[in-house]
């Protein structure tokens, strides 16, 4: 059974919604919000198109709410699923009440049975739900029975060995001998910056590199501590940590530990293996002073910090002197990743002066052209994507000012971009350009804030475009399934606001829409990455990037995609109409 809902399920549940049990316009426009439903209409009007009449003010509804159309506690949940309680007759109702009673009050009436069960705690997959759903003939996905699980959850996971994995390219193989080489010359006095290009692989380069050489000493008890800034990235490494040990059939397995998002490790669990972590996890449990954590860096065996440009805070600085104070001045191996566009730039170079490192970068063929934009090189051999950057053109222009900026980010404020985000005119710019995107295309889209999010995403979903929305506060078994189904182009725009930057692969999305200015270039670099993976990885050969920014400067100049045009050497086109091959 599918995770997320096909185009079958929806008609279906809308039309027994409709026709055959007639909920109400009202009943319908609570689930979007009287206000919400106003501005949709008077999008529609300005862009021609018809108003929202009731089958597809339920489509919204369905599209949105996805599986967990009837969960939830709710008032509108619970009045959806009493009044559909009450449509039914009182044998039916009668029945469905016998088989799941409410403890401690027996109900006679039914007239009393619609609202008492629509109180019923709805467990996803459960029996209530179950039952719920069918005797009413809405289809069986509804009651949740198709959430799928994984380790996500565990603090501690097992991996056994052996999975079959891709082989590393030319260029990965040079970046890894150069990292054992550093290794086994340097030994615990390594220090090294690896940089890659966004999509090049450095996550998989790095993990194969340190699986080989930690995997002596994890059956010394050591650790690897690898760094990530947030829980996606957490997971990909685990994910590819454990396809990388099935694949080099080890006989032995290996632990790995999530150390983050909250998880506590107890220390008669730690016997060695790969440590996850979060650095605001690490902070905090410096702070409180966490044994198992001081067992981990005292049987350190390697380091590796993802995302390294994050390195210079005062976070990491409180991790290495605590380091320090547990093993001595000679620590262990550390390696940083980053990805950069080119062989050094400003940021890398800073990184490798704190740290003392050595730069690693991959060796190219001997081409002068090569030596002036390493990049070409990714794109010609199809390890790549060639960006094709439009800038859209985005009203008057607007000078970002020293109270429009975040002086702890050096970016623009949360202020600045809630008041873009509610802005009409620019809306209507946004959601018109979507809506000549071809019909079955992969977009992913960054807006201003989450509500700008699921604003343009009922937008979408209105016009019979398939939508999802993924913020922070996504459950983690929607946004797995939101993404799950963006993959298989079973929804053509998924919307987010500051969580697919890092960690989120999508190799065949075909247009990034950036619909949220921000000055800084790591950020923006992050958000086109999604869209970079070549062909030989199995992305595409171009991607599409849309920037709705032109007319936002800062101190009189461009924000950060004029930069990224520069560094990345990137085609900018008027438009896309026979620039692909």
């Amino acid at each position: 059974m599918n995770t997320f809902l096909t185009e079958n399920e929806i008609r279906q549940t809308v039309n027994i919604l409709i026709d055959k049990y007639n909920v109400s316009d009202t009943m319908l426009i609570k689930f979007l919000g009287t206000d919400k439903y106003l501005q949709i209409n008077k999008m529609l009007n300005d862009l021609e198109e018809d108003d929202l009449d009731k089958n597809k003010l339920a489509r919204m509804v369905v599209i949105e709410k996805g599986t967990y159309l009837f969960s939830g506690s709710n008032n509108n949940i619970r009045e959806l699923r009493s009044y559909l309680l009450k449509q039914i007759d009182n044998k039916t109702l009668s029945q469905l009440y016998e088989r799941n009673p409410i403890s401690n009050r027996k109900i006679q009436s039914p007239s009393y049975m619609p609202n008492a069960l629509a109180e019923k705690r709805w467990s996803m997959g459960g029996k209530w739900p179950r039952d719920f759903v069918q005797t009413l003939g809405f289809p069986l996905i509804f009651s949740g029975i198709s959430i799928p699980k994984d380790h996500s959850t565990d603090p501690i996971q097992d991996i056994e060995p052996r999975k079959m994995v891709p082989p590393l390219v030319e260029y990965q193989k040079g970046l890894k001998q150069k990292m054992l080489s550093v290794l086994n010359q340097e030994k615990e006095k390594t220090r090294c910056v690896v940089t890659l290009p966004t999509g090049g692989g450095k996550t998989r380069v790095a993990v194969e590199s340190f699986i080989d050489w930690m995997q002596p000493r994890f059956n010394e008890g050591k650790y690897l501590l690898w760094i990530a800034q947030g829980e996606e990235l957490c997971e990909q490494a685990i994910s590819c940590i454990s396809d990388m040990w099935q694949e080099r059939e080890f006989p032995e397995t290996l632990r790995v530990y999530r150390f983050f998002g909250g998880k506590k490790i107890k220390e008669e669990d730690l016997i060695g293996g790969a440590v996850i972590a979060s650095i605001q996890q690490l902070y905090t449990r410096i702070q409180s002073e966490d044994k198992a954590l001081d067992e981990i860096l005292a049987n350190c065996g390697a380091m590796i910090i993802d995302e390294a440009h994050h390195a210079t805070t005062k976070s990491y600085e409180l991790l290495i002197n605590k380091a320090k104070e547990l093993v001595g001045e000679d620590l262990f191996p550390i390696c940083g990743l980053t990805a950069t566009p080119g062989r050094s730039n400003e940021e890398t170079m800073t990184l490798v002066e704190q740290f003392e490192a050595y730069l690693i970068h991959p060796s190219l063929p001997d081409m002068k052209r090569y030596e002036v934009n390493p990049l070409l090189y990714f794109r010609e051999e199809g390890y790549l994507a060639e960006p094709l950057f439009l800038l859209h053109e985005d009203g008057e222009e607007i000078e970002v000012t020293n109270d429009m900026m975040d002086s702890e980010q050096d970016d623009i404020n949360n202020e600045f971009l809630n008041i873009l985000a509610k802005d009409e005119k620019r809306n209507f710019q946004i959601i018109e350009y979507m809506m000549d995107i071809a019909v079955g295309s992969s977009s992913l889209v960054y807006a201003c804030t989450v509500e700008h999010a699921e604003f343009l995403a009922l937008m979408m979903n209105s016009v019979g475009r398939k939508s999802a929305v993924i913020s922070a506060d996504t459950p983690k078994p929607i946004r797995r399934m939101h993404i799950s189904a963006f993959k298989k182009g079973e929804i053509e725009f998924l919307f987010n606001y500051g969580v697919l930057t890092t960690g989120f692969d999508a190799p065949k999305t075909d247009h990034i829409l950036i619909c949220r200015p921000t000055s800084s270039i790591i950020l923006y670099e992050q958000m086109v990455g999604r869209g970079l993976r070549g062909e030989k990885f199995g992305g595409t050969k171009y991607c599409k990037v849309v920037d709705f920014s032109r007319n936002i400067k800062r101190h009189g100049e461009p924000l950060a995609y004029a930069r990224f045009i520069k560094e990345w050497q990137v085609k900018e086109v008027k438009d896309f109409d026979g620039v692909m091959v």
